[in-house]
């Protein structure tokens, strides 16, 4: 009996500490989310960097109809990724994150230049608090918002040149007005851990409401020297934030 209770002992020992290193093994899925005005293709050059480095990327095309439609449709993604997740957001899509986190899979945030807003937060009304540098959204007459393509560049993405710019002016994806008017129900990263990116040079966001949202969630945070667009023009530094944050989370 006593040679079965020490073996069964050392098993039980064994498992555990399988089961620890297992723990211990950086998230190695990493799933993407564009924000408004743009599509998933802007997340290549971080996507290559992080593929070459190892991970399995996923990068969510979401529809920008609603913000339901868009948590759902990141909610495939990371459901898609098949294991743990660090879910990423940039601008808008940091909306869409704070609210498709809550699930299981999702381990850790990012938010890049990016808005994270409270539970039934109008976040309009909080970001009013701290003035963009332009306003320069056109309406259509069936509720969807693009950017004036004339002032695109030195809004939206003032560090990339100027055909990049007038490329990403005019392949805009229009946003309805009740995606980006949405309210989370429950925001992930009053339970989750969260890095974000402030963008010093963005004009699309203010660096300070960036840096309030920042503190506010408790989130390890960098500052890089870039517009609102910093997730193209520094891609290696934001790819190195996503993998601070795999390697840190369980």
């Amino acid at each position: 009996m006593r040679k079965f209770l020490s073996f069964a002992a050392t098993v039980g020992l064994s498992s555990c500490m399988i089961g620890q290193a297992y723990a211990a093994e950086p998230v190695k899925n990493i799933v993407l989310v564009h924000g408004a005005y743009a599509d998933g293709s802007g997340w290549r050059g971080v996507a290559g960097i992080l593929q070459k480095d190892g991970y399995k990327v996923t990068v969510v095309q979401e529809p920008e109809t609603s913000l339901a439609d868009d948590v759902a449709a990141t909610t495939r993604a990371i459901k898609k990724a098949g294991g743990p997740v660090v879910l990423v957001g940039h601008s808008y899509g940091g909306i869409v994150i704070t609210q498709a986190g809550n699930i299981p899979e999702v381990r850790g945030l990012v938010y890049v230049a990016a808005l994270a807003p409270d539970v039934n937060e109008n976040i309009g009304q909080t970001r009013s608090k701290f003035p963009a540098a332009t306003n320069n959204v056109i309406k259509s007459g069936d509720g969807f918002l693009t950017l004036n393509p004339a002032t695109f560049h030195n809004d939206f993405a003032a560090d990339l040149s100027e055909a990049d710019a007038a490329f990403m002016a005019i392949s805009q994806v229009p946003v309805n007005e009740k995606a980006v008017g949405g309210m989370v129900t429950e925001a992930a990263w009053h339970a989750k851990p969260s890095w974000y990116a402030v963008a010093t040079e963005d004009h699309k966001i203010n660096p300070d409401f960036e840096r309030f949202m920042a503190k506010r969630a408790g989130s390890t945070t960098v500052e890089i020297k870039g517009s609102h667009a910093v997730y193209v023009s520094q891609s290696k530094a934001v790819a190195d934030l996503i993998e601070k944050a795999a390697t840190t989370v369980e």
